[in-house]
């Protein structure tokens, strides 16, 4: 019998459109820790108030003592990629790529506390995204007053994270999360015609500069892709996260449409998960089971995150149903 592959190696068969043992699950976030192991991972204790009150050597034991919970927390989960963040993940000069050493020394004990077995991965995004209602306007007025100087800060952030997710990589970090949101329900905020003129060529270069550094690629946006999905896979990215079913993206059709050219995460109904039945929330788990799995490509999870507020026992339920149909 072979010997079964670590969550790791799932992961990286599924990115590369292959197909693993099982299908291998993650989430971008997970915020049910307190409410499913006990208590939160950022507490007072780790605010940097407190922490800069510490000595070195003091600051040192609360950095292993944050880095041996959550790395429990996600052994526990079975997770294949492992959210790397925490109160320590600051910039000393962030235009540059230079990392706190407290920062380093968390993304080190996190890569040995893995120990192979899973990933590590950060937010490494630099695209523009939806706005929120204070700057909306403004955002707005920008594009239709100064295209040119937007696409210029386009280009300029391209740049800035180009060192930032280089030095990410260097201190461990193997997958980029690229987070920037660009869809409503009802679509993307811009037109698909301005989506290609002002985010996804920066889109494509950032993740280009990824890949050229050995970084894999998850590109997530919440909402309805379907209008800009072909610029997305364009873009290359290892996968697409979200394929939200809250906006009508059914990953059936997605997997059909794109499978061959991109792997998927995602589609277990956020909102069933939260205020729908049982009936609900297992017909979606089983559905994204059912028609994402086939032929490989496809890491299993919601279509956000497990997110405080949700029902811990849904999300438990979800995992359970992971792990009755996960095997190929």
């Amino acid at each position: 019998m072979p010997t079964p592959m670590t969550p790791k190696q799932r992961a990286v068969e599924a990115l590369n459109r292959r197909v693993p043992d099982e299908v291998p699950t993650f989430e971008l976030e997970f915020q049910l820790e307190d409410e499913m192991f006990g208590h939160p991972f950022d507490m007072p204790e780790y605010s940097y108030e407190n922490r800069s009150k510490l000595s070195a050597a003091e600051q040192r034991k609360l950095i292993e003592k944050y880095v041996e919970y959550k790395s429990y927390v996600y052994r526990q989960l079975d997770y294949c990629i492992i959210p790397a963040y925490s109160p320590f993940c600051t910039w000393d000069d962030w235009e540059g790529g230079r990392m706190s050493e407290e920062y380093k020394l968390f993304l080190r004990l996190m890569r040995e506390a893995a120990g192979g077995r899973a990933m590590l991965g950060s937010h490494g995004d630099c695209t523009f995204a939806i706005p929120d209602g204070t700057h909306m306007y403004d955002f707005v007025y920008w594009l239709a007053d100064d295209p040119d100087g937007v696409k210029r800060e386009a280009q300029h952030s391209v740049e800035v994270w180009k060192r930032n997710n280089a030095a990410l990589h260097e201190a461990g970090i193997e997958v980029s999360l690229h987070c920037s949101d660009y869809c409503y329900n009802s679509g993307p905020f811009l037109s698909p015609e301005m989506m290609a003129e002002f985010v996804t060529p920066y889109l494509s270069q950032n993740i280009a500069n990824c890949r050229a550094d050995g970084m894999f690629v998850i590109k997530h946006t919440d909402g309805n892709i379907m209008p800009i999905l072909d610029q997305l896979v364009d873009a290359n990215p290892h996968a697409l996260h979200s394929i939200d079913p809250m906006a009508g993206v059914d990953i059936r059709e997605v997997k059909r449409l794109v499978g061959d050219r991109v792997a998927l995460c995602g589609n277990v109904h956020c909102a069933a998960l939260q205020t729908g039945t049982d009936d609900e929330v297992r017909e979606s788990a089983e559905y994204c089971l059912t028609y994402a799995k086939p032929n490989g490509g496809y890491i299993f999870c919601t279509s956000n995150v497990p997110f405080h507020g949700m029902p811990p026992e849904r999300y438990t339920m979800i995992l359970d149903i992971w792990k009755k149909m996960r095997g190929y």
